[in-house]
């Protein structure tokens, strides 16, 4: 019942900018964390920030000072901004919630940085 759709993703180049947005519903949006994930073919999802119910912010150390996840209670959204993108960070961005004992995950948006 909990439903993530993502959008954002995008072909920029080499220190451009993306926001990434989560739209969750069929959950209390207040109560649950939210974190976005990449993964690259052959690879595990990766946790690239995360954000807790009060606001909590965490980050992995590769998007630590670039990156900046945050929530709009009202709007049960939440976002990832990337500045200064590397190509490195390309990837398949997924939005993921914790809620009701167990993770639902987004489609998944597409980021792609070029040098």
């Amino acid at each position: 019942q909990v439903r993530l759709v993502e959008s954002g993703g995008g072909l920029v180049q080499a220190g451009d900018s993306l926001r990434l947005t989560c739209k969750v519903s069929g959950v209390n949006f207040r109560l649950v964390p939210v974190a976005w994930y990449r993964q690259v073919p052959d690879n595990d999802r990766r946790l690239v920030a995360s954000i807790s119910g009060d606001g909590g912010t965490t980050y992995d150390d590769s998007v630590q000072g670039r990156f900046t996840i945050s929530r709009e209670y009202a709007r049960r959204t939440a976002f990832l901004q990337m500045n200064n993108l590397r190509v490195e960070d390309s990837g398949l961005y997924y939005c993921n919630v914790k809620a009701y004992g167990r993770d639902t995950w987004g489609q998944g948006t597409l980021v792609t940085v070029s040098s």
